[in-house]
C-alpha cells in the first residue's frame, strides 16, 4: 500500500528530447532504475492535467505524444533535472535553454570620431 507521502507528491522530470533538442518537462508519480542497464532511468505512471478551465497545448500535446507509452526509459545524459514536489506543485519554467549560447565580449575601446 502507498504511504501518504507517495499520495503527496510525484516527480517532476526534465529532460533533452532526442527528437528534436527540446527540452521537456514531464511529471510521472514512478521513477526508477530502468531494465535496460545501468545507464538508463524508468520513468512511469505519467500525470497530466487537463481537466481544467484553461487549455494548455504543451500539456496537451505532452498527453497525446505519451498516451500510449506504459513507461520511458531515458538516458542518464539526457537528463537535466529529476525533482520530488508536492501536489500543489505549479511547475518549472525553463524560459530559454542557453546550452548552446555563444557570448561575445563586448569591444570597451573607444570608436573613432
Amino acid at each position: 500500500m502507498a504511504s501518504s507521502k507517495e499520495k503527496d507528491s510525484f516527480y517532476v522530470v526534465t529532460f533533452r528530447d532526442g527528437e528534436k533538442g527540446e527540452i521537456i518537462s514531464l511529471k510521472a508519480r514512478s521513477v526508477s532504475d530502468s531494465s535496460l542497464g545501468l545507464s538508463f532511468i524508468c520513468i512511469s505512471d505519467f500525470i497530466f492535467n487537463l481537466d481544467g478551465m484553461v487549455v494548455n497545448p504543451t500539456e496537451e500535446h505532452l498527453s497525446k505524444r505519451f498516451e500510449n507509452i506504459k513507461s520511458l526509459h531515458l538516458g542518464l545524459y539526457a537528463i537535466i533535472s529529476i525533482e520530488e514536489v508536492g501536489m500543489e506543485h505549479k511547475g518549472l519554467s525553463f524560459k530559454r535553454d542557453r546550452s548552446n549560447l555563444v557570448v561575445f565580449p563586448q569591444d570597451t575601446s573607444p570608436t573613432p570620431n
